[in-house]
């Protein structure tokens, strides 16, 4: 497992993908007998997977199940949900209080923890004592978009081990350097992404996508470039993910990133069963016809992109996606290769959403 690699699986049973992931990086290699294992996920609200606000619990299991089989058992699960929510009530609600005592894994609130003051740079920062006791730290954060960053993902994700003092300070000095600058203290072991459902634009859910997907790394700055790519931005447009890069914390230039795709996106027809508003709104503009979640998912941040930046309304017809039009000769934008005979079509299984948005911009112009 190199830092330069990431890591996709394709699916929706988040238990049996994490544990094909696993078992294709030999995690356990790096883990030694003894160690305090750290699972930190995104418990920020006390909201439901669903909600596309926290991190899937089948896929906390399989972890779980992966690492005892390999003879692991001091494992914990740390959070601290943000300024004004209860991490207590999230736990309950999102399920983690279940797996607790269905696999003897305790559960630790950093809200009630003690920390210290630690040295990133050019800054201090306060950090909870659990956070920085664990051995390996497993960061599972939750593919998602953020109203003031853009992106979270793993880098933002470590922001639940700092007191909720902390949390004020760091929006107080505009979240983006300090996120960076948090993960110079704090460094994942390794990073896994629940990509299977997040919201489109808010970190506490209400616009749930289907991405149906798991991404895994080391560089949690390599991740958060490819997550930003994913959903519409150019990675460098994203200002943790620049700072962080300059200070070393990882390498956000996707050239030298290795993708490893263990399987391909295929017959994971979306349901959004959940969709908020916005996306009901965004998929007024979309013909389909059994597409697969992730090219799908890829194309609704594609159009959330084009509507942030007021061109939605000039795409003047609607585009085609799905493995129903496989083989059609058709006059149209298509999304994906299934739509290759289309007279516009956007290579891709999947299609990033960036490559998306690029094309769609040049038809609009």
């Amino acid at each position: 497992m190199k830092k330069e690699d990431i890591y996709v699986i394709y699916g929706d049973n988040g238990k049996e993908l994490v544990k094909k992931l696993l078992r294709a990086v030999e995690i356990e290699k790096e883990i030694e007998k003894g160690m305090l294992i750290g699972l930190k996920p995104n418990l920020v609200v006390a909201k439901t997977p669903e909600s596309g606000a926290t991190t899937s619990t089948d896929m906390i299991c399989g972890i779980i199940e992966y690492l005892k089989d390999c003879g692991f058992n001091n494992i914990i699960i740390l959070e601290g949900s943000w300024v004004g929510d209860s991490t207590q009530r999230a736990f309950k609600v999102c399920g983690y209080d279940a797996i607790s005592k269905k696999y003897d894994v305790k559960l630790f609130d950093t809200k009630r923890d003690s920390y210290k003051t630690y040295d990133a740079g050019d800054m201090k920062i306060n950090v909870c004592d659990k956070a920085m006791e664990v051995d390996y730290l497993i960061n599972l954060p939750v593919l998602k978009g953020h109203c003031q960053t853009g992106v979270t993902c793993a880098l933002k994700n470590m922001k639940g081990c700092i007191p909720d003092s902390e949390k004020r300070r760091f929006h107080t000095l505009g979240l983006h350097r300090p996120i960076a600058y948090l993960n110079k203290v704090i460094k994942p072991s390794f990073n896994i992404v629940d990509g299977l459902i997040g919201d489109l634009d808010f970190e506490e859910g209400g616009n749930p996508v289907e991405m149906n997907r798991i991404i895994a790394g080391k560089d949690p700055v390599a991740i958060d470039a490819y997550v930003a790519e994913l959903m519409g931005y150019e990675p460098y447009d994203i200002e943790y993910i620049k700072i962080a890069e300059k200070i070393g914390v990882g390498c956000a230039d996707l050239s030298k990133v290795n993708i490893i795709e263990l399987n391909s996106d295929t017959g994971m027809q979306k349901r959004f069963t959940n969709s908020g508003r916005k996306v009901k709104h965004l998929s007024q503009w979309v013909i389909e016809k059994d597409a697969c979640s992730a090219c799908y998912g890829s194309l609704i941040h594609a159009l959330a992109r084009l509507d942030e930046q007021g061109l939605l309304d000039r795409l003047k017809e609607k585009v085609y996606i799905g493995q129903g039009f496989r083989g059609q000769a058709v006059e149209g934008i298509g999304i994906g290769v299934c739509t290759a005979g289309f007279t516009h079509c956007v290579k891709g299984c999947p299609p990033k959403a960036k490559d998306i948005l690029h094309f769609l911009k040049e038809h609009i112009n």
